[in-house]
């Protein structure tokens, strides 16, 4: 699973790929909840979790209840866009609450901690 944090003040994100030990943790928290950075290695950071994906591709909605997939009739985002104003579509996707099929997590700090996120999370080296 990935978790990927967004700072809403430098406008970054910063990936980190999460173990077991770390996934568990997120097992059971809803779209909206407030965790704890420590488990992640972000001492004295405190996240909210914004929405995510599951292992198929399909986005997290905060208004479905549950860890299970549904077909919606959807007239705005997260999960569809529409063309025309009024346009309304049965999409696919999938509850509010993190499960074992999450492939990706996103979340925004809330309170920041003593290192910046730069120093925590590095970003990889670019490839040429």
């Amino acid at each position: 699973m990935k978790l990927v944090v967004a700072d809403p003040e430098t406008g970054k994100t910063y990936q980190k790929e999460l173990d077991k030990n770390q996934e568990k943790v997120l097992y059971g928290v809803k779209i909206g909840d407030k965790i704890k950075g420590d488990p992640f290695g972000l001492v004295g950071y405190e996240l909210v979790i914004t929405g995510g994906s599951d292992k198929d591709g399909f986005p997290m909605r905060s208004d479905l209840h549950g860890t299970t997939r549904k077909r919606l009739l959807l007239a705005k985002g997260p999960g569809f866009h529409p063309k025309r104003k009024g346009e309304r579509r049965r999409k696919m996707i999938r509850g509010n609450t993190i499960a074992e099929d999450i492939a990706q997590v996103n979340a925004k700090v809330v309170k920041k901690g003593d290192k910046s996120l730069e120093e925590l999370m590095p970003k990889g080296e670019k490839k040429e």
